[in-house]
């Protein structure tokens, strides 16, 4: 099963980022997403609340729970 880590680092001279002690086997291949911390998400945080609303109604509910 694929296992989620989080670390937080910073990026060094030359664009290097280094991880310490990561809990795998040499050789094991990766995926790294690198997110900027100081990352302004409001946009997506908007865009992902505000279309949960279309979910939270009566027709629904009654159409999809007895589906």
């Amino acid at each position: 099963m694929a296992q989620t880590l989080k670390y937080h680092t910073k990026v060094k001279r030359g664009g290097k980022v280094e991880l310490q002690k990561v809990p795998m086997k040499a050789g094991t291949p990766i995926e790294v997403i690198l997110i900027e911390k100081n990352g302004n998400f409001k946009d997506l945080l908007n865009a992902s609340t505000s279309s949960a609303d279309f979910w939270d109604n009566p027709i629904d509910d009654e159409t999809w729970n007895d589906a």
